[in-house]
């Protein structure tokens, strides 16, 4: 495998400056929910034996992540996982001159325990995972790093980590039943009526009556997305008509819910494989043309009309 993560694994990761040539560093995140997500760069040797009472979840980014873990040595090489359970004893370094760099996440058992319906723990026995699906559930927490996660994404993101998780600790595939088609709707209509500002998980499952987790669960069942992704969609929609009206970039990042311009030009490039800008420009030369079109077409009816004979 390639000491460098491929282009496709590295999708949002773009603002990280992940070419920079920069010595060794820590990068934290805006905290909160009871994740902690972290950037670290090291050369040689970062941490001695040592263990906390969360979960350290991560991605190798560049280089080698060296580590002892449970009493053996392990290596893990861009783009595959690293499961840490609590309490359990590792330390980590750079395992070649080339030096490391890897994103790495501390999730609070209580959190995994809210979704696992009274369950134990999911232990993953091997650290290291070659997983493209834990992986990518994992970057989508990790980057962009200078961004809060928001409520409903970290219900979503804590219910599909608990089945990857399980997966990886060989427990079967956890039933979602008979599916909540009218607690799922009820989610999805006030969604859409709140679309364009922040709605929180408790807010839904005051409406539905199912718990974040499992609404989450019920919800990809019925729409084959996200509560959060839904509502995401519906903001970008609304900036799209904004685009098309004319409004400026700067108005549209305010009016269809997002925090700052960047924010959204983020979530909009990753949505519809463009900028706003770059749309922005492309409806505006369609609407150009068509205007410009029906203007030729008036001018042709008029000169025919000109040129027909008198009777």
């Amino acid at each position: 495998m390639a000491q460098a993560l491929g282009v496709e694994a590295k999708e949002g990761l773009e603002r990280s400056c992940a070419d920079a040539a920069i010595g060794d560093r820590i990068v934290s995140a805006p905290g909160g929910s009871g994740i902690e997500r972290i950037e670290a760069r090291f050369q040689g040797n970062a941490f001695e034996l040592h263990r906390h009472d969360t979960y350290a979840i991560g991605v190798t980014l560049q280089g080698v992540q060296r580590f002892h873990y449970r009493g053996a040595l392990r290596h893990s090489l861009p783009g595959q996982a690293i499961v840490l359970h609590p309490d359990e004893l590792h330390d980590g370094g750079a395992g070649t001159e080339d030096g490391l760099r890897y994103r790495i996440l501390y999730l609070e058992p209580s959190l995994l325990l809210d979704c696992l319906d009274g369950e134990p723990l999911p232990f993953v026995r091997d650290a290291v995972v070659d997983d493209p699906r834990l992986r990518d559930t994992l970057l989508s927490a990790l980057a962009p790093l200078d961004e809060e996660l928001d409520d409903l994404f970290v219900a979503d993101f804590v219910a599909q980590l608990a089945q990857q998780l399980r997966r990886h600790a060989g427990k079967p595939a956890k039933s979602t039943g008979k599916t909540a088609w009218r607690a799922a709707a009820l989610a999805r209509d006030y969604l859409e009526e709140n679309a364009e500002r922040p709605v929180r998980s408790d807010e839904l499952e005051a409406v539905t009556g199912l718990d974040r987790y499992a609404l989450s669960r019920h919800f990809r069942a019925t729409y084959s997305t996200s509560p959060h992704r839904f509502l995401l969609m519906r903001r970008l929609q609304k900036a799209r008509r904004m685009i098309a009206e004319g409004e400026s970039l700067a108005e549209i990042a305010a009016g269809a819910g997002f925090s700052d311009q960047s924010h959204f030009n983020r979530h909009f490039k990753k949505a519809f494989g463009m900028t706003p800008g770059r749309w922005a420009a492309l409806v505006g030369a369609g609407a150009t043309r068509s205007v410009v079109a029906q203007a030729r077409g008036a001018v042709f009816r008029r000169d025919a009309q000109c040129r027909r004979p008198f009777r």
